[in-house]
């Protein structure tokens, strides 16, 4: 009988490693953000602190935290944020 390997990774623990790893650079400029969901290929996230209703925080989620998600966690393709 074969050995079969399963992964004890989530898709949402591999999401939370890779937003555990951003978090420091968000909290240096006085935000934060927050893993809300997962569901299908889309991340659901909170900003807080100085992230919440901050103008660069639509370029700060789109070319930094989609794109590190994306890239390490390849079966997400859409991150979104809410309030």
């Amino acid at each position: 009988m074969p050995i079969i390997h399963v992964n004890p990774e989530t898709l949402k623990d591999r999401v939370q490693q890779v937003i555990d790893r951003i978090r420091p650079a968000v909290q240096a400029d006085g935000g934060d953000i927050e893993l809300v969901d997962v569901v299908g290929d889309t991340v659901t996230i909170r900003f807080h602190g100085a992230c919440h209703g901050c103008p660069s925080s639509t370029m700060t989620l789109q070319h930094g935290i989609k794109r590190n998600i994306c890239d390490n966690v390849p079966e997400v393709k859409h991150v979104v944020a809410v309030a």
